[in-house]
């Protein structure tokens, strides 16, 4: 893949990406609508993948926080068209990578050396480049290790950029403005720690402690020494990612029991740290070649509060879905029912809400569950559509 030898820092350069883009955009509605007068019944699927590419390659260039929305947007299937999915899941950990000259220059800033100073191997060429940073082998004392280094300019540029993104998302997303504004919020606070390395050295270390006991799950060892805000050093882990894992055409043995270990890793750290992992692309597992999952990124942790735990879990309950009151009370804690709400919106509320809980709840409601079942994938995804049209169309007025 093609180097990247420059990354534009300042907020006029990354501002003029994105009017570039823009103007790109406007030109392939032109395009697309001018064959469409010579072809009424041409669709939109080559306006898609035009767009997707263009939007795609400009966010690629721009890395950090504008990239990271392109990764997070991959991950839901059901949001955008099929061409945006495709471009947009590079970034996972296929991005455009940095040259070597740039990431000896971040060395030379983090640490006063050179990585060939520092390691007794390094390779300039990365192994793989997401959205704030990208990973490069090397090899110290004998022992392979994953070098991850953050981007210049990255962690400066999130507020700025999510402002630029706004207006890309509100278009692809087609959510109302209030509900966009929590969203890039959250997107925000999360993007934030992500870029501080000192604390994902912290909570790598903290969570891979709290759950090595995992069967089948392995981490790397860290190495605070070897780290910094924009560098860290750990165990190189050899493995394929799971898009790569799946194209092996694995046995339903081995299906089931990598999933079986991603499944008891999220339910560990639910239930007993309160805390989770909350970046859970593809990119950020690997399947060892001894059959085992391998988590290498903790750089976004969301903790679960008490006064979230509590009434989101009941909600797996019979005791508490089959009797209306206690949902509605469960509701109205986790802010999804306000007082204010007509009884025409609780209503409305109590029945979507409900729905989706019901579907989210099968899993945790039987012994064994199939993930596989084409009746529950289907259900998400109409689910997934419903909602996110039923909320925004049909709300009844208070």
């Amino acid at each position: 893949m093609r180097e990247q030898k420059t990354i534009p820092t300042s907020k006029t350069e990354r501002s003029a990406k994105f009017v570039k883009t823009g103007i790109q955009i406007g030109g392939n509605y032109i395009k697309h609508y001018s064959k469409k007068l010579f072809n009424p019944s041409l669709s939109r699927e080559e306006l898609n993948e035009d767009n997707a590419t263009d939007i795609y390659k400009s966010l690629s260039e721009l890395k950090g926080s504008a990239l990271k929305v392109a990764q997070m947007l991959s991950m839901d299937k059901n949001i955008l068209p099929k061409s945006y999915i495709d471009k947009f899941t590079q970034s996972q950990y296929n991005a455009p990578p940095l040259s070597g000259p740039l990431i000896v220059r971040t060395f030379s800033k983090n640490f006063g050396k050179t990585p060939e100073q520092i390691y007794d191997q390094f390779n300039l060429i990365s192994s793989n480049a997401a959205s704030i940073g990208q990973v490069h082998e090397a090899v110290l004392n004998g022992k392979k290790l994953a070098v991850k280094i953050q981007y210049p300019g990255v962690g400066d540029s999130i507020s700025s950029d999510l402002k630029l993104v706004k207006p890309f998302a509100f278009r692809l997303l087609g959510m109302d403005e209030k509900d966009l504004n929590v969203y890039i919020k959250e997107v925000e606070e999360r993007l934030l720690e992500e870029t501080d390395y000192e604390l994902e050295i912290k909570r790598s270390l903290q969570f891979s402690k709290a759950c090595k006991d995992l069967e089948n799950i392995v981490f790397p060892d860290y190495y605070p020494d070897l780290s910094g805000k924009r560098i860290i050093t750990m165990d190189w882990i050899d493995g394929l990612h799971l898009r790569e894992f799946l194209k092996t055409n694995p046995s339903t043995e081995l299906r089931n029991k990598i999933g079986q270990a991603l499944w008891d890793f999220y339910n560990f750290q639910q239930h007993e740290l309160r805390a989770v992992h909350a970046d859970p692309h593809p990119g950020n597992f690997l399947i060892t070649p001894d059959e085992k999952l391998g988590v290498i990124d903790f750089g976004c942790i969301k903790e679960i509060p008490d006064d979230f735990y509590k009434p989101f879990f009941s909600l797996i309950s019979d005791d508490v879905t089959t009797d209306k009151a206690r949902t509605i009370k469960a509701f109205r804690e986790l802010d999804m029912i306000h007082d204010k709400d007509s009884d025409a919106q609780v209503d409305f509320y109590y029945n979507a809400y409900k729905e989706m809980i019901e579907l989210f709840a099968r899993p945790y409601r039987s012994k064994t569950f199939d993930f596989s079942q084409p009746d529950f994938l289907n259900s998400c995804t109409i689910m997934a559509r419903k909602f996110q049209k039923c909320l925004s169309l049909n709300k009844p007025e208070g």
